[in-house]
């Protein structure tokens, strides 16, 4: 690492600490984030739980959906399936067909994605903990399949101040 950019990585870390002191996490937010955090990565046990090989999730998933869900990646914004629709219905994980969000918890963010003020439940969805610029970041992972959705935030509206901003191809859509 060079002298200038272990200057640059230094003041961007010292804004990011500023911005968090400053603006730092909603109480209530970090509270329900909690509920949805597993503590080491565990998720809660489902008796119905999804277990392939990785030959047989490329077999019936199309090369989007297993690279977001199975290897973690993320579409570009705006390009996912989902990201503008306006309908009623039920969101379901493309890979296993879990209902994860009602489109009554979708709400326009403006990053792109689907964005949720909230998941089904726990036993649905399932977030690993973590913190990453300043703020807390966790990814959001189907508790039936494993397969990764996105993250959640603690900067969404009001009721819960989360914001489940999930890629849509890791989606499928059932309208009510």
């Amino acid at each position: 690492m060079t002298r200038r950019q272990f200057t640059v990585a230094g003041l961007g870390a010292a804004a990011a600490a500023a911005f968090s002191t400053a603006f730092g996490p909603d109480q209530n937010a970090a509270t329900m984030l909690a509920k949805f955090t597993v503590s080491q990565g565990q998720p809660p046990t489902r008796a119905d739980k999804v277990v392939k090989t990785d030959a047989e999730w490329k077999k019936i998933l199309d090369a989007d959906e297993y690279y977001i869900l199975r290897e973690s990646g993320t579409e570009i914004p705006r390009t996912g399936r989902w990201w503008n629709n306006k309908e009623k219905g039920t969101y379901h994980c493309a890979a296993c067909a879990l209902d994860l969000f009602q489109s009554d918890a979708k709400f326009e963010s403006g990053t792109g994605w689907p964005s949720f003020t909230s998941a089904i439940g726990q036993d649905h969805v399932f977030a690993k903990g973590s913190t990453g610029f300043g703020y807390l970041q966790s990814e959001v992972v189907c508790n039936r399949c494993g397969g990764h959705l996105g993250h959640v935030f603690d900067d969404g509206p009001a009721p819960t101040g989360l914001r489940f901003c999930i890629d849509g191809n890791a989606l499928d859509f059932v309208k009510a």
